[in-house]
């Protein structure tokens, strides 16, 4: 039965391991956005962030109050990794990285989003109920097992985010590596490799090795005879990773994530040599098993309709971003282009071009000549900043995109007065032009 396999009792060696490293690894992101100039130039010197849509209200702490606040989120990492007050130091890192993501999208990343979700999974997870802090504060608390459901709760978000991964390179410019040759030419500076990644015979090994390691990999590590080789795969894929995209802690999150997929013996006997090792059959079917079971149904149901809605609305993803968010598109397409703001007075019929230095840094203005949302979130900001001088506005946009390094097209209807429209969360929005059109 389903319920006997969810619920029967496994040895935990694998979760108590997992729960160390990632704390640490959550830990260096925080402190790290800190030493690497992240927070600053994303959070701490723009004029204004542009947030997610409805979540306005999150903004940045002002002076240095971001830097306070990553500091203390990496504290919070550290009580993961330490297991002190475990289950309130995840549910606090969780809920300060949430609002670091909603606050702030120019840096957006699909590996931010998951961390999101591993987070709020591991807040729920027995995770502390060995080698912690929590377990020599409280020694009742000490188990060497765990239910198999949090096993197989990490393996399922995982498979997810891998098949999706896969999938979603399956289309005309990545299966001809144009994608990647674009991408690589930006790393061509680099030391030792930066001519080598130039090579057109990689770009395809990269494209098509891409799909079969993100749609194969979760497979391959469940099935033994294969469980090795997926293993190596997967240090060279995620090294490469962080060595060439500079992808943060995920390449190491992923690696660190392959020990479920380990004999747990193997796992104790190398990481946790004092620990007894569970060889128990017990099945421990908790009073909440129901509300717990639709909980977790419901929210892998979201999780697999989320990454298609965009089949659902209107247009090119790639062109509209509509629904390419909390998708897991990482690295598909390389956007570049030009926009001209241009503000007319209601009263006065005034036209006034707009400087983009004036308002936004390198990195923001970028986004708000490829990114129809940015676009619209800049052209409300407009509107805010005339209304507090008494000008009732207009917003109109000419802007040119190029996808994938084809010619430019336009991307907004340029007789649109965008300070006037609202914003659609769930449809297309008609003033975004179809890719088609010149």
């Amino acid at each position: 039965m389903a319920t006997n396999f969810l619920f029967k009792q496994i040895d935990n060696s694998p979760l108590i391991v997992f729960r160390i490293i990632f704390g640490l690894l959550c830990f260096l992101e925080s402190v790290g956005a800190i030493f690497t100039g992240w927070v600053r130039k994303t959070l701490v010197d723009p004029d204004f962030t542009f947030s997610f849509i409805g979540f306005e209200w999150i903004q940045p702490l002002p002076g240095y109050g971001m830097y306070v606040y990553y500091i203390i989120m990496g504290v919070f990492g550290l009580f993961i990794m330490l297991g002190y007050k475990y289950r309130f130091g995840a549910i606090m890192f969780t809920t300060m990285w949430l609002g670091t993501y909603l606050m702030q999208k120019s840096s957006y990343n699909n590996h931010y989003y998951l961390l999101i979700l591993l987070s709020t999974i591991m807040a729920i997870l027995p995770a502390n109920r060995y080698a912690s802090l929590d377990v020599k504060k409280n020694p009742s608390l000490k188990r060497i097992s765990m239910p198999n459901w949090c096993k197989w709760i990490l393996i399922l978000q995982m498979f997810i985010v891998y098949t999706y991964g896969s999938i979603a390179k399956i289309y005309p410019d990545w299966l001809d590596a144009s994608v990647l040759g674009i991408l690589m030419k930006s790393k061509q500076h680099y030391v030792l490799i930066g001519d080598f990644l130039q090579q057109n015979w990689l770009h395809y090994f990269l494209a098509y090795g891409g799909i079969l390691f993100d749609g194969l990999i979760i497979p391959l590590l469940l099935f033994k005879p294969t469980r090795k080789l997926a293993f190596f795969a997967s240090i060279f894929f995620h090294l490469f990773n962080s060595i060439v995209f500079q992808v943060g802690i995920f390449p190491y999150l992923s690696l660190a994530f392959t020990l479920f997929f380990f004999e747990a013996k193997t796992i104790q006997r190398i990481f946790l040599k004092s620990k007894p090792y569970y060889e128990g059959n017990d099945i421990e079917i908790p009073s909440y098993k129901k509300p717990m079971l639709l909980v977790f149904s419901v929210y892998f149901i979201i999780q697999i309709l989320l990454p298609i809605r965009h089949h659902f609305i209107e247009g090119n993803v790639f062109w509209t971003e509509e629904g390419h968010r909390m998708s897991w598109r990482m690295m598909l397409r390389s956007k570049y282009g030009f926009a001209i703001y241009q503000v007319v007075d209601k009263d006065t019929n005034e036209k006034t071009t707009i400087n983009l230095n004036d308002y936004l840094t390198k990195k923001q203005q970028r986004h708000v000549a490829t990114k129809p949302d940015f676009i619209w979130q800049f052209a409300q900001r407009l509107k805010q900043d005339y209304a507090k001088k008494g000008k009732d506005i207009s917003v109109f946009v000419d802007c040119r995109t190029s996808l994938n390094g084809k010619p430019h097209k336009t991307l907004i209807n340029p007789e649109t007065d965008l300070a006037a429209i609202e914003w659609s969360a769930f449809k297309h929005s008609p003033w975004i032009l179809p890719l088609k059109q010149e």
